[in-house]
């Protein structure tokens, strides 16, 4: 009743913005546990246990020749470190924030800043796990070397952006129908497994089988991302502006559901639950 309202430029709501964002992310870093680095080794051992189980996988049903001619684990990771980084920002998003929890009853907490935190943190935890298991697998195993470091990380960036997209439409569907939100994302997980192509290479594909697959946009960041990875793979079979284009429209809807949700999140709910 008393307060005295403060006049704010643009400039220091934006960077008021900006440390929410921040001190949201380290929270959502640190939701597994206190420890921060805690966090990093867990989602570096599901790395490399992904690598080394398609690796034993490759190994024992003698695949090794079809993959590209290079590093072979190399090409694992590449697919891996993709995968990893699409479903893994799609669950933070998805999960980021529910319009009628008592956190976003408190300005200036708003769902923007929950998606951007867990998109952020999702990146950086992802990022620094790869960084480390390249680091050592370079330094304690073989040297490598990879083709175009800089376009190869961004094709991590569009499946971060993809995975983003993803879990907006998610997160704008959960609160109206949570259990079919929670089936779904777990069949998408899964069929990731497959239809991302990270087990085998797009150009050696049958045109029956690209139509299988080329819906998929972590399927056109992953074979794109192995063309910057190995001098000698050009991929044929994908493109960079797919996956792009469709995670514009996917945020755009998204975003839409997101703010029809909200509006009517204190007239529905009460009938719903």
């Amino acid at each position: 009743m008393f307060q005295k309202k403060a006049h704010r430029t643009q400039a220091s709501t934006i960077i008021s913005i900006l440390e929410l964002i921040y001190h949201a992310s380290v929270n959502q870093i640190r939701k597994t546990h206190r420890n921060a680095l805690f966090s990093i080794g867990v989602n570096m051992l599901q790395m490399i246990t992904f690598v080394l189980s398609f690796y034993v996988m490759f190994e024992l049903l003698g695949l090794r020749g079809a993959a590209i001619r290079g590093d072979f684990l190399l090409y694992i990771m590449s697919g891996i470190f993709l995968y990893m980084t699409h479903i893994k920002t799609m669950g933070a998003v998805a999960g980021s924030g529910d319009p009628t929890a008592p956190m976003m009853k408190h300005a200036p907490m708003n769902t923007a800043v929950t998606i951007g935190a867990a998109a952020i943190s999702s990146l950086y935890i992802q990022v620094l796990s790869l960084t480390l298991i390249l680091f050592v697998y370079d330094v304690a195993f073989t040297p490598f070397t990879i083709e175009e470091p800089i376009p190869a990380f961004g094709m991590l960036l569009v499946a971060w952006f993809t995975g983003i997209a993803v879990g907006i439409v998610m997160l704008a569907i959960k609160p109206w129908f949570p259990t079919f939100v929670s089936v779904f994302t777990q069949i998408y997980q899964r069929a990731n497994m497959i239809a991302s192509g990270k087990m085998f290479v797009a150009n050696t594909l049958p045109g029956y089988m690209v139509a299988m697959f080329d819906w998929n946009p972590l399927f056109h960041a992953i074979d794109q991302c192995r063309g910057f990875v190995f001098i000698n793979y050009t991929p044929r079979n994908s493109s960079i502006e797919y996956p792009i284009y469709v995670g514009i429209a996917l945020i755009m809807i998204g975003l839409m559901g997101e703010f029809y949700t909200r509006r009517h999140a204190s007239l529905s709910w009460g009938a719903k639950r």
